[in-house]
């Protein structure tokens, strides 16, 4: 839609906007999104479902399963939205632990990482600033009738809306969260670089950001009480120093809690932070070594293969020496959707 005229006009503002600073302002801006819709649906379920006459009571949340369902959805479609939003500029990491994997292993460029880490966790710590604008108002009446005022350091509920922490059968351990946010990190990556991959069965009809969110929504369902998957250091980090900032004090920084009734938890901001870092690198190596290589491997063999080669159909009979079930990307797959995704 080159027709649209820019709001910065045609000067040399637009000139250097094409570049990093178009990049980061993207991912700025999608991580803004997710967090805004992200975080916003924690608040609704947390504060402003009760204090709004919709629950049993004013500090009635989580019943049985459905509060969870509702925030397992409500990210999948804040993140299939900032991925969308965002993808065609930045590639739409928005997610420091997507960005290293990408420098790791997807030839993404080691000088933007710091800077994209950067946008990221300014776009989240803006978006939790927005959902505390919106529903400040629902978290001071819940934290009234839940007596428990942030300035005490016991306002784990309404804190819980911008940043996460470990279920109490941890017992304050820091293994068991730090596990736990490198394996669902880890699927996180398998799913993302699987969804892109045009080499392999790759979303089409530009649903791949859908694709990414159904997978965030899987890994809340399977993995989310253990410690609120946050599976992305800029998601949690961000609105952990706005809630800081906001007057939860020590719950949020240095994420540290006790409730005199043995749940308890000290310095617990690092996990949501290093356990990505490391989950996200693990799972795009070994998206890799269990099925990169092999598409790799089946493509260069194809390319050696005198004449045409079809694309074999599932339950075909593959002579040997054959490529069984191969799928090489067709031209439209490698131009435009390649540079976007692998952007550098």
């Amino acid at each position: 839609m080159a027709d649209i005229t820019p709001l910065r006009g045609e000067g040399r503002t637009v000139g250097r906007i094409t570049g990093l600073w178009g990049e980061l302002l993207s991912e700025f801006f999608g991580t803004f999104v997710l967090i805004a819709f992200g975080d916003g649906v924690v608040a609704m379920a947390v504060a402003a479902l009760p204090g709004s006459g919709r629950t049993a009571g004013p500090t009635v949340i989580f019943q049985a399963a459905g509060d969870w369902l509702l925030i397992t959805w409500g990210w999948a479609m804040a993140v299939a939205f900032g991925v969308w939003i965002a993808g065609g500029v930045s590639g739409a990491h928005l997610n420091p632990a997507v960005t290293l994997a990408f420098a790791v292993r997807r030839r993404f460029t080691w000088a933007k990482v710091l800077p994209y880490w950067g946008a990221q966790v300014f776009g989240a710590f803006v978006g939790a600033a927005l959902v505390f604008l919106v529903y400040h108002n629902a978290i001071d009446a819940f934290n009234t009738a839940a007596k428990t005022p942030k300035s005490g350091g016991g306002a784990l509920a309404t804190y819980s809306i911008f940043a996460t922490f470990p279920a109490g059968y941890f017992h304050g351990g820091m293994v068991g969260p730090l596990v736990d946010q490198i394996v669902g990190t880890a699927f996180l990556l398998i799913f993302v670089v699987a969804v892109i991959d045009i080499r392999n069965s790759a979303v089409q009809s530009n649903l791949a950001p859908l694709a990414i969110g159904l997978g965030v929504a899987a890994i809340g369902m399977s993995y989310g009480a253990n410690a609120g998957y946050a599976i992305n250091p800029a998601r949690d980090f961000g609105p952990r120093l706005f809630a800081f900032f906001a007057g939860w004090g020590k719950v949020a920084l240095p994420g540290t809690y006790n409730n005199g009734a043995g749940f308890a938890f000290s310095n617990y901001f690092w996990i949501p932070i290093i356990g990505p870092l490391i989950g996200g690198t693990v799972g795009i190596l070994l998206y890799d070594l269990f099925i990169g290589d092999v598409l790799h491997a089946r493509l260069k063999l194809a390319e050696n293969v005198e004449g045409p080669i079809r694309e074999t159909q599932p339950g075909d009979v593959v002579a040997e020496g054959g490529v069984p079930e191969t799928r090489r990307p067709d031209e439209s797959e490698t131009g435009t959707q390649a540079n976007r995704d692998h952007r550098t």
